[in-house]
């Protein structure tokens, strides 16, 4: 669902840029929080986050080239907003999907540059406000348990696809260069984007099902709601899982001594086995992709959307079109450019969420109130976060 340059006037896609530019920046402030977290959080070290966030944003944009087929003729791909926003929170999540779409954008001439701020709305704020709302909502209800989060993983993803594909139409409708009817629009894109929705709420589903059967604590939406997983460990490593939240650390009881190192669990196999499986993602299994136009192409192929598009700023990159220039095999380039993307962007991403980390240490250090630790009695640390509250002189 990028959309190209030249669908949207430029009067509507500077607007959206604006409020691209609120968004993330809305984001930065809270994902501060997400990324920090309560320091005890299931012996998880604050510093790790930032690492583990990054990951997210590759793995996006890994699947991403994974397009499957949804209809004849047509394709569709994860779009990752319901994801990240499960997996790492919601301002978290605006902020990976919003580097996907920059990394793409710039090194692959995917997705217009003047209509980045369109793509950061459409496919990173609105996924993630309908997908997190939606999936908050359903694990209050549900009974407890990791079956309860990750069926509530599956709808908010099923709902989220065609929820950005009614954004699309209304910025359409607001600020279209063609004219078609906006019904139409609307039925063709929302008709092909509930079938895409159910691919996207798959991959999440078996994503966050995945990461919860063997490291719940690490699931941003299932702090709270979930059961607490415990795992067997060997008898130096103690506990590792016990009451509270999923995945905690018991405290230690009174005289019982520092807790084994082992209590204080490493992310670090999680990371390097996401960091696999992105590259393999992108590296080979995205040469078997659907090589069919995704929704939005289709849609606009036709419906005679695509009248004006423009060609895209940086159509003569290296990596233009998700190959390596001058390579000719198509088998090797598609890869190369795939893993160079997926370097890329865990690169950046990371280095963003290291940014926001230390931002908030800083301004711990300042005598800003730990907004996590200062968090109203009774919310559960999986709600969407309130906002920050600091003390005069904060930061």
């Amino acid at each position: 669902m990028h959309v190209p340059d030249g669908f949207i006037d430029a009067p509507v896609s500077a607007a959206t840029g604006v409020l691209a530019a609120a968004a993330v920046a809305v984001s930065l402030r809270g994902a501060r929080r997400e990324l920090g977290g309560p320091e005890p959080h299931a012996g998880l070290g604050a510093e790790r986050t930032a690492p583990l966030a990054g990951l997210v944003a590759a793995f996006i944009f890994a699947v991403q080239m994974l397009n499957f087929p949804v209809a004849a003729g047509t394709s569709g791909h994860l779009l990752g907003g319901a994801l990240a926003a499960i997996l790492v929170g919601p301002y978290t999540g605006v902020l990976c999907v919003s580097v996907v779409l920059l990394m793409q954008a710039v090194l692959f001439a995917d997705g217009g540059l003047t209509a980045l701020g369109v793509n950061i709305t459409d496919m990173a704020v609105v996924t993630v406000l309908v997908a997190y709302g939606i999936f908050r909502g359903l694990v209050k209800v549900l009974p407890r348990g990791r079956r309860s989060v990750t069926a509530a993983s599956f709808v908010a993803a099923v709902v989220s696809v065609p929820a950005a594909a009614a954004a699309f139409t209304g910025l359409y409708a607001l600020g279209g260069t063609t004219h078609v009817p906006i019904g139409t629009v609307f039925a063709a894109m929302t008709g092909v984007h509930v079938l895409i929705g159910i691919g996207e709420a798959a991959i999440t589903a078996l994503t966050v099902g995945a990461v919860l059967a063997v490291r719940p604590d690490l699931v941003y939406g299932a702090r709270g709601p979930a059961e607490p997983l415990r795992l067997r460990t060997s008898p130096l490593a103690g506990p590792v899982a016990g009451a509270g939240e999923p995945g905690a650390v018991p405290p230690a009881a009174p005289g019982a001594g520092p807790r084994p190192a082992g209590a204080r669990r490493s992310a670090r196999r999680v990371w390097l086995a996401g960091v696999a499986v992105a590259l393999v993602c992108a590296g080979g299994v995205s040469y078997y992709a659907s090589t069919s136009p995704d929704g939005l192409e289709k849609v606009a192929g036709d419906q005679g959307i695509d009248a004006k598009a423009e060609e895209h700023a940086v159509k003569d990159s290296p990596l233009a079109d998700y190959s390596v220039k001058d390579i000719a095999d198509p088998r090797i380039s598609g890869g190369l450019a795939g893993v160079i993307g997926v370097g890329a962007t865990l690169a950046v991403g990371t280095g963003v969420f290291f940014v926001v980390r230390r931002r908030r240490g800083a301004a711990r250090d300042d005598g800003g109130t730990d907004t996590a630790a200062s968090a109203r009695p009774g919310t559960g640390a999986g709600d969407a976060p309130a906002p920050p509250r600091h003390s005069p002189g904060s930061a």
